[in-house]
């Protein structure tokens, strides 16, 4: 116990105190431990007194597994009704940290949009049943994706689950709740494109980038304006990632992501977790290993080609419905390299894509060997090779950093 009583706390939950340490700049979390009887305390590693509620929120989250306590002396209590906008913004602090929060957020902020349109504030978690779900299935479906540039895009089945998915998430999350309720599984809603780009529709993407038809503006600036969306292309075609891991792709050191010597690219950048979509470490062909030796920094410039994408495939008259988005080329190369391997080497493509991998010692070793994934390789430089010459410089032009969208 301290020598002299304390001040009123700055915030407090469930016996959980803030306070401000003499002499010290960062704020104090101070608790008793029912365990081990006695009062124990830590920083909160900030002077901002909101960021200092968020870790304390965080600690008491943490310890109590959300689990109801006495916000006066601490004590664990009978479980009450928790109010479903209680449960989501607890569980939101809980994700902070998680890689996943900017999908987790977008996910749950639908379902606090639901509570508001309908006048549902007063929910408790126990409300949410079967039914419950059910009529937010149907509103949320009926609530068109609308795009920055104000296209507006029907709501797919699978993205309506993502946010079902959640709130179960942070109801079974909130402290001896289970939630009534189950998302669906994602083979039962998802509609998967069945589209997918021969080697000639993969070059005419390369070719709307590197030798754009005459046209409005000079086609130097076209190419400048597309440098982006060409290395993300040649990025998509070399690794086969998801568009997120595309993105993220940088020769910056401190990423630990490039390894010229070795020719090896993990698509998982330093301090980033892992989540269910792994993101597989994967060797890169001669062509792009020169792309990205010739590169400083991220690879795509900007946060994201989406835009330029879409402007594309309305160019090339890609299929619409869903079957021409960012993944397609991750698709479609997947299927070529499938379609040449032999089926013995189909386990090298699962671990390109990243849906196995070796064990975790494995892991770290493996990707150093020189027969590392070596014939999923050959067959990805065959495909690169043929791309440039049906569209000469899809891989061969260099230094398109110096080509990037003037701001």
């Amino acid at each position: 116990m301290p020598a002299t009583k304390r001040s009123k706390p700055l915030y407090e939950r469930g016996g959980y105190q803030l306070h401000r340490r003499e002499g010290r700049t960062a704020l104090e979390i101070v608790w008793y431990d029912e365990e081990r009887k006695r009062e124990r305390s830590a920083s909160a590693r900030t002077e901002d007194v909101e960021l200092g509620r968020a870790a304390l929120d965080r600690l008491y989250l943490e310890k109590t597994k959300g689990e109801a306590f006495c916000p006066t002396c601490g004590q664990r209590r009978e479980a009450t009704r928790v109010y479903l906008t209680a449960a989501i913004a607890d569980y939101l602090t809980l994700s902070a940290g998680k890689s996943s929060i900017d999908a987790i957020r977008p996910r749950l902020t639908h379902v606090l949009a639901y509570l508001v349109e309908k006048d549902l504030a007063a929910t408790a978690c126990d409300d949410v049943d079967e039914d419950w779900i059910e009529r937010f299935r149907k509103w949320l479906h009926a609530r068109p994706i609308v795009t920055p540039t104000g296209i507006r895009k029907e709501r797919s089945w699978s993205t309506v689950e993502n946010s079902v998915l959640q709130l179960a998430a942070a109801v079974n999350r909130s402290g001896g709740i289970k939630a009534k309720f189950k998302a669906q599984q994602p083979k039962e809603v998802n509609q998967t494109p069945q589209h997918r780009s021969d080697l000639a529709e993969l070059a005419a993407k390369f070719s709307y980038c590197v030798s754009p038809p005459p046209g409005k503006q000079p086609a130097e600036r076209s190419k400048r304006d597309r440098a982006s969306l060409l290395a993300f292309l040649r990025i998509s075609v070399a690794t086969m990632a998801r568009p997120d891991a595309a993105h993220d792709v940088s020769t910056d050191p401190a990423r630990g992501q490039w390894n010229s010597a070795r020719r090896i690219l993990n698509l998982n950048p330093a301090q980033r977790r892992q989540t269910r979509k792994y993101r597989a470490t994967v060797p890169v062909p001669r062509r792009m290993a020169a792309v990205l030796d010739a590169t400083t920094g991220n690879l795509i410039i900007g946060t994201s080609v989406k835009s330029a994408w879409e402007t594309m495939a309305k160019a090339l008259n890609l299929p619409g419905d869903g079957e021409s988005g960012m993944k397609l080329i991750r698709r479609s190369v997947a299927n070529i390299v499938r379609q040449r391997l032999p089926q013995e080497a189909w386990g090298e493509l699962e671990m390109f894509l990243g849906h196995d991998k070796f064990d975790d010692v494995s892991d770290l070793y493996a990707p150093f060997r020189p027969d590392y994934l070596r014939r999923a390789l050959a067959v990805v430089e065959n495909i690169i090779d043929e791309l440039e010459i049906l569209a000469p410089g899809a891989f061969s032009s260099l230094g398109m950093q110096g080509l990037a969208p003037s701001e």
